[in-house]
């Protein structure tokens, strides 16, 4: 992995997590925003704005990649290195969570 993509992409940002996330599945941006909003109970919104900057961003340093059209929809995907940067993210957040239990 290319050091500008770890230095740009790691911490992540929670809108670029469940990006990736929701991208392990291809997906359009609106169906990212309702599966978020979903699996987090409502408390996370992803504006429109803020969604499409980031899949452009995404898919110009090569996280992601669209796929196909559907009913004037963009389907993205996640791609090998999208795939390394989600795993080196979750990786933190697991060591995170394990050091916030053991210490007491």
């Amino acid at each position: 992995m290319d050091a500008h993509i770890k230095k740009v992409y790691v911490p992540m940002t929670e809108t670029g997590f469940y990006i990736l996330l929701c991208l392990r599945e291809p997906n359009h941006g609106y169906g990212i925003v309702q599966m978020v909003k979903e699996m987090t109970e409502g408390d996370i919104v992803l504006a429109p704005g803020t969604m499409y900057g980031s899949l452009s961003k995404m898919e110009k340093d090569g996280l992601i990649r669209f796929v196909r059209e559907e009913e004037k929809r963009k389907i993205y995907s996640i791609t090998d290195l999208g795939n390394e940067v989600l795993n080196l993210e979750m990786n933190r957040i697991a060591r995170l969570y394990k050091n916030m239990k053991e210490v007491r």
